[in-house]
């Protein structure tokens, strides 16, 4: 018991892990590509419809998606800058605000 209160992340390295390594990347990556594939679809129904109209709007909805997917793909980066800002503002007597950032680290 006192093995696992020692490691980095206090015994929650598979939550940990399967945060890092799977829900990430699929946030991260695979959210943005399923937004550009379904507005470049809705483009492409409209464009073939032959809709002035329901073009200029599908184009509006394919650049207010692409808009979201840039921002999904770096909400994780920008996220972790500011935990990171956090953690190193803060008091460096309590060791706890340092210790998110040592266990993210620790897993690979």
């Amino acid at each position: 018991m006192n093995n696992v209160l020692n490691q980095p992340c206090g015994g929650l390295d598979p939550i940990v892990r399967i945060i890092k390594k799977g829900v990430f990347p699929i946030v991260q990556i695979g959210i943005p590509i399923l937004l550009i594939v379904f507005g470049t679809i809705d483009l492409g129904k409209a464009v073939i419809s032959s809709d002035e109209k329901e073009v200029k709007q599908a184009q509006s909805r394919l650049i207010k998606r692409c808009i979201y997917a840039a921002a999904i793909f770096f909400i994780v980066t920008l996220v972790t800058l500011i935990m990171s800002l956090v953690a190193t503002g803060a008091d460096s007597n309590s060791g706890d605000t340092a210790g998110w950032a040592e266990c993210w680290n620790s897993i690979e």
